[in-house]
């Protein structure tokens, strides 16, 4: 069943959204502060401490690098490397060794930070506010590293696009994103968890395929695409194997994005805002879907964007990137999550 996101939309009185979120989601919390902007979050494997990306002040790089915080006490480090773009980290499942995504080692990574200062700079004095639109830099690299930062190494070679990581449930595979067979092919492949033995899982070139997470059980990969109209990402489903590939959406007008699986393996949480007015700007919101039926729910009422929603090692706890109420930069939040009964 594919969903239409215009059923979706429910019309929510501004001073009514925080009740309706109220349903699904209690006892909402920031988590992250001190960076101009951050977010895409993952906990580690005993709940205790996040991994994420954030834009540090004033430190010459306007770019995400990724950060390990502990959320009793809120203290927090940078595991990565300073220089240059990073993102999609995650912890391996026990919690010895990090992934993340970096350009660092790109010959032009400081120019390249300087020219983002300045298009911002002529952007503020124009009065521009930027779409957001992801970069997929050709000096992009997986790197492993300890969860301290330190010991840390490639795990894919070559030029190109080559990030998106995370790690199957036993630790033992990493599935990403990759134009390393064709520069306009952005395709999932899975790899060993030591950078070997990489093998392709998609097949749909002049596209984007990206965002992957293993099922619980290690037998499916969700993920997002825009093979069907560009930069309009949907949500798909495929065996871990390559085989019986399927749309979980199917909406033109509407953008799908950041799929995460739920315990149970048959239901997911994602993203998706209506694209169908060019004039208006969409606003993102977290929905709940049920693989099997394609029945969703909707979780999220905010002014501004709701993305990137995962769940702690438990269940038991929401995280995702939010501007709330639309007016400040983006930060993570974490909230008590009540799953929708099916019926």
């Amino acid at each position: 069943m594919f969903v239409t996101l215009a059923c979706l939309l429910i019309a929510v009185e501004l001073d009514d959204w925080e009740k309706a979120e109220a349903a699904h989601l209690s006892n909402i919390k920031q988590v992250t502060s001190g960076f101009v902007r951050a977010g895409e979050g993952y906990f580690a494997p005993d709940g205790k401490q996040i991994i994420f990306q954030a834009e540090e002040k004033d430190t010459g790089n306007p770019f995400y690098q990724i950060f390990v915080q502990d959320l009793e006490s809120g203290k927090f480090r940078r595991v990565s490397p300073g220089d240059g773009k990073t993102t999609c980290s995650y912890f391996r499942p026990d919690g010895k060794k990090i992934i993340f995504a970096s350009s660092h080692l790109d010959p032009d990574v400081k120019k390249k930070q300087d020219e983002e200062y300045k298009q911002r700079e002529e952007d503020r004095k124009a009065g521009v506010r930027r779409n957001y639109r992801w970069d997929f830099d050709p000096h992009m690299a997986i790197f492993e590293a300890n969860p301290d930062g330190t010991g840390m190494k490639p795990l894919t070679d070559g030029k190109g696009y080559h990030a998106e990581g995370s790690y199957s449930a036993d630790g033992k595979q990493i599935v990403f994103c990759s134009n390393r067979d064709d520069a306009e092919n952005f395709e999932l492949y899975i790899m060993d968890a030591d950078g070997k033995n990489v093998r392709k899982l998609t097949d749909a070139p002049k596209c984007y395929n990206g965002g992957p997470f293993f099922s619980p059980d290690g037998k499916r990969v969700i993920f997002r695409s825009d093979r069907k109209k560009k930069d309009h990402l949907q949500i798909y489903v495929i065996d871990a194997d390559g085989k019986n590939e399927k749309a979980l959406t199917d909406n033109p007008n509407g953008v799908h994005w950041g799929p995460y699986w739920y315990k149970d393996g048959k239901h997911i949480i994602y993203a998706a805002a209506d694209h169908s007015d060019p004039k208006a700007r969409p606003n993102y919101d977290l929905y709940w879907m049920n693989v099997e039926t394609g029945k969703t729910t909707r979780l999220t009422y905010a002014p501004g964007a709701d993305v990137l929603p995962v769940f702690s090692p438990d269940y038991k706890k929401l995280m995702w990137t939010s501007t709330r109420d639309g007016t400040k930069p983006a930060q993570l939040y974490i909230a008590d999550f009540t799953p929708p009964k099916d019926e």
